[in-house]
């Protein structure tokens, strides 16, 4: 092996070489490329190269004007580098801003090519460059393309609604006119419309008023009716009894109050010897299919629902929360001694201890009624001051309503819970109004939704001792201050109906 080899299998060999040859490259003169191969082939014992050590010192002080040169020439080219890497670089920007201008004409001269495509639209102002004279009225022409878009899209799917999906939550109390007002969205064709499904859950979990258990009630209210909203109504099996068989049940709670479920394709052939006792009213359909609901349930545009098993807003946070949902609550509100009135009409028996005092003042009133009636009150007074405060989880999806501006002015009012729900009002909801609103005689039973509803709403006015609306207006006093229904301070303003018992509603109402 020669020296040549030797030096480069060793690797202190090559790092000489490599010292050696970059000096000579950063050398200029062919004296320098001299000096480094005399240096080199004055090294001593190549031949024993491997038991050679080299310190860096000793490197140092063989070559340092060498190094000296070597540094000098990498200093240089370093700047050379930068100075090329600055160059580059410019270019590059300067090409981008070409391209950057080539983009923007031609989106500046695109409104121009589409009003030209399509002659039912106007051209926009150009300017002699062909771009938009502003920034005002590209946005105008993109805007009068969007509209025309729009139109023609609506054209092609008929009358279908495309707006998102809503879900609306109509919280109440029992004999506040909950049924009625909920008839508002069941006639809606795009909306597939519940009526009071809590009331499953209600019969079949027993909950004690008042504390924890009262907590417990809300949250499995609240559970079962998000996935309602969500369409899932296979929730309710485990709640209907007795349970259904192959998602096949003749116990729907009220079924016929529900369109949705008593139209193509849920109405299902009637089926013989089935006892059905909440059957459809204008047509007779088989057992309830589940299933067949749920893909009802998915097909319909909006979801609403009607409860008055639901009376703590707070505890509804997380449905309104959920990404899945756009839910807007409507909290509707009767003067409480109107609601006491009713109930003792419909529900006769739970109240022969309130009708008894009032006719024959033999026994007294028992406290637990009259703090089960504070109760009640303050419960929808404090959701509702919940919702008028506006918290940010319920801002724009609350509205309060009060049972009597529905029934002095259905239609208007009608008008402006669609509006607040972002949901158009069709001629069937409007024909259906004027039809059950006008009615020349009450309907039959406690339950009807045909009723004169502007003489209606204060017939209670005339049924219910003054000694009874005393203790409503002293148990419900804060409530009914907030919601605006005024004190009858003896029985002749009661009974006057020139005496308006009702102020007017605030603008503050809706969120």
């Amino acid at each position: 092996m020669d020296q040549d080899e030797e030096l480069l299998s060793h690797p202190r060999g090559l790092l000489l070489l490599a010292a050696g040859f970059l000096a000579g490259r950063a050398a200029p003169s062919r004296a320098s490329g001299a000096k480094n191969a005399k240096w080199l082939a004055q090294d001593t014992s190549l031949v024993g190269l491997r038991d050679v050590r080299v310190s860096p010192m000793e490197i140092r002080r063989a070559l340092p004007q060498d190094f000296r040169e070597l540094l000098y020439c990498l200093k240089m080219r370093s700047k050379y580098a930068i100075l090329l890497v600055f160059v580059v670089g410019l270019i590059i920007i300067e090409k981008e801003n070409n391209f950057i201008s080539r983009v923007s004409d031609k989106l500046k001269q695109s409104p121009q090519a589409l009003a030209e495509a399509n002659s039912t639209e106007a051209s926009p102002p150009l300017t002699e460059n062909g771009s938009l004279a502003s920034l005002q009225e590209l946005d105008a022409a993109f805007s009068q393309l969007r509209s025309h878009l729009r139109n023609i899209t609506l054209q092609l799917v008929g009358d279908e609604d495309t707006r998102p999906r809503r879900h609306v939550l109509l919280m109440a109390t029992t004999r506040t006119g909950s049924s009625f007002v909920g008839e508002f969205f069941n006639q809606q064709g795009s909306i597939f419309y519940l009526f009071e499904p809590l009331w499953h859950i209600e019969r079949t979990v027993t909950f004690e008023p008042g504390g924890a258990n009262a907590v417990g009630s809300a949250l499995v209210y609240r559970d079962v009716l998000k996935q309602l909203l969500l369409c899932d109504l296979y929730i309710l099996e485990s709640f209907i009894s007795p349970a259904p068989e192959d998602h096949l049940t003749p116990f729907m709670f009220r079924r016929g109050s529900s369109r949705s479920l008593c139209e193509d394709p849920v109405c299902t052939s009637s089926a013989k010897k089935v006892f059905e006792k909440y059957h459809c009213k204008n047509r007779r359909c088989g057992p309830l299919n589940i299933t067949l609901a749920v893909e009802a349930c998915r097909h319909k545009q909006h979801v609403a629902l009607k409860t008055v098993r639901i009376r703590q807003l707070e505890f509804l946070q997380p449905l309104v929360e959920d990404p899945r949902l756009d839910v807007r609550i409507i909290q509707l509100v009767r003067d409480p001694r109107a609601v006491l009135a009713s109930r003792m009409v419909a529900f006769s028996g739970k109240y022969e201890t309130w009708k008894k005092w009032a006719s024959e003042g033999e026994a007294p009133l028992q406290e637990e009624e009259v703090q089960r009636l504070r109760g009640n009150c303050e419960s929808i007074r404090l959701s509702a001051e919940l919702g008028l405060r506006r918290p940010g989880w319920l801002r724009g999806r609350y509205m309060l309503v009060r049972y009597e501006d529905v029934a002095r002015a259905p239609l208007q009012k009608a008008e402006e819970m669609y509006r607040f729900a972002g949901l158009p009002l069709t001629p069937q909801v409007k024909e259906w109004i004027g039809k059950n609103t006008q009615a020349p005689h009450d309907g039959s039973g406690v339950y009807s939704t045909r009723k004169n509803s502007s003489e209606q709403f204060e017939k209670w006015r005339f049924s219910i001792p003054f000694k009874l609306a005393q203790v409503v207006q002293d148990a419900c006093a804060p409530a009914m201050q907030l919601f605006g229904y005024k004190l009858a301070s003896s029985p002749a303003a009661l009974a006057n109906r020139s005496f308006s018992l009702l102020e007017e509603a605030q603008p503050s109402w809706v969120t």
